[in-house]
């Protein structure tokens, strides 16, 4: 079977007009926005934001992967 990647995926949903993903791109940005805003204050550029079980992984300002706790407890720590 052919394997589909996320990347396309996502460009199916988007251009066959099965998604607004625009729409969800806003959407998820606005529910990030206080926490965002209050790493803004403090500094912060790459931060992680904790919220519904999720992980949202920010990157200089970008979020760059949405982890649940199955990824987070399955990763283990690099060696320092």
């Amino acid at each position: 079977m052919l394997k589909v990647t996320d990347h396309a995926l996502v460009r199916f949903l988007d251009r066959s007009g099965a998604a607004e993903i625009e729409a969800l791109r806003l959407t998820l940005a606005h529910s990030l926005e206080r926490a965002r805003l209050g790493a803004q204050r403090a500094g912060i550029a790459d931060y992680v934001i904790v919220a519904d079980g999720l992980r949202y992984v920010v990157k200089d300002d970008a979020l760059i992967t949405v982890l649940d706790a199955d990824m987070v407890q399955g990763r283990r720590r690099r060696r320092r």
